[in-house]
C-alpha cells in the first residue's frame, strides 16, 4: 500500500478483505490513520467484491488454493502478487496467467515458490516458461516494455529477491544516521 501511495500520491479507493475479519479491521483503522486522507477505505466480505472492477489487485494471501478466479479479472487490469512465496501456495487462477502479460523477479525463483509454481510443476504444465514476458529487471532496465496497453491484464508475481533485502537495508541504514536513531552493535 505505501509503495502505490508512493508511485500514485492519492488513490480513489482501496478494498481490502481478510479470511480473518479482525486482522481486516486492525490493518484498515492502521490504513486509515496514515492514508484516509488520501484514499476511502472499504472493507469487503467477499475476494469477488474486492477485486472484481479493480484497476489495481494486491494479493498477500498464504493461500494454497486460488482465491481470485479468472470471471473475477477484467481487461486492464494489474494483479501483484506477493503472497505465493513458497512451494504449494498460490493465489491466482491458472487461467489468469494463461491471458495476461506476466513478470517474475527471477525464473528460477518464480518457478519453484512463486505465483507459478503450482500451475508448472503441479498441474501437468498449464504455464511454462515461455508464458513468462519478463523479469523485473528487463522492464526496468529497459530491455522490454511493461505494459503495451490500456486492455492488457498484467501479473508481476514476486517471490522476493536478496537483492531488494540489500537496498532496503542500506535504506533504512542511512536514514536511521540521517536521523540519529538506533544503536551500534559488533558481531563477533
Amino acid at each position: 500500500m505505501r509503495a502505490l501511495f508512493e508511485v500514485y500520491n492519492k488513490l480513489e479507493e482501496i478494498r481490502v478483505w481478510s479470511r480473518h475479519p479482525e486482522t481486516r479491521n486492525i490493518f484498515l483503522a492502521e490504513a486509515e490513520r496514515e492514508y484516509g486522507h488520501l484514499c476511502k477505505f472499504v472493507p469487503e466480505e467477499s475476494v469477488r467484491k474486492t477485486v472484481e472492477g479493480a484497476d489495481i489487485v494486491v494479493t498477500t494471501t498464504p493461500s494454497r488454493e486460488p482465491i481470485v478466479m479468472d470471471e473475477m479479472v477484467s481487461s486492464g487490469m494489474h494483479i501483484t502478487c506477493i503472497g505465493a512465496d513458497a512451494i504449494g501456495k498460490e493465489e491466482l487462477d491458472p487461467s489468469i496467467l494463461k491471458r495476461a502479460k506476466i513478470v517474475i523477479d527471477d525464473w528460477e525463483q518464480a518457478s519453484r515458490g512463486g505465483e507459478m509454481n503450482v500451475p508448472l510443476l503441479l498441474r501437468d504444465k498449464i504455464v511454462t516458461k515461455e508464458d513468462v514476458w519478463a523479469e523485473i529487471g528487463e522492464i526496468v532496465g529497459g530491455l522490454k516494455p511493461g505494459r503495451t496497453s490500456e486492455d492488457e491484464i498484467t501479473v508481476f508475481t514476486s517471490t522476493g529477491m536478496a537483492v531488494q533485502d540489500a537496498v532496503t537495508a542500506k535504506i533504512v541504514y542511512d536514514k536511521a544516521l540521517q536521523k540519529r536513531v538506533g544503536n551500534f552493535i559488533t558481531i563477533a
